[in-house]
C-alpha cells in the first residue's frame, strides 16, 4: 500500500506542474526512486502505466533513476523533471 500512496502523490505533483505551466499534458516524467521505497523500477512503471489513463500524463513516458540507500529520501519517489506541452 505504501507504493500506492507514493504514486498518488506523484500524480498530484504532475497535475500541479501541468496546470502551473498552462500546459495540456505531460509528455515525459523523470523520477528518482528511493532504494528503500519497496518497489522496483519495473513495478513502478507498471503501476504508472495503469494509473495514467484519464490524467494529464496519459501519454507520458516514465524515466526512473534509483537513489542510493543512504539518500535522505531513500523511501520516496521524487519528481525530478516533467516535459509538458
Amino acid at each position: 500500500m505504501h507504493e500506492l500512496s507514493l504514486l498518488n502523490d506523484l500524480f498530484k505533483k504532475i497535475e500541479t506542474v501541468v496546470m502551473d505551466n498552462n500546459a495540456e499534458r505531460a509528455t515525459h516524467v523523470t523520477v528518482q526512486l528511493g532504494a528503500l521505497a519497496h518497489i522496483s523500477p519495473n513495478h513502478l512503471r507498471e503501476h504508472f502505466d495503469q494509473a495514467k489513463p484519464g490524467t494529464s500524463a496519459e501519454n507520458a513516458d516514465l524515466e526512473v533513476h534509483l537513489t542510493e540507500q543512504n539518500h535522505p529520501q531513500a523511501q520516496d519517489i521524487m519528481l525530478e523533471s516533467i516535459e509538458v506541452e
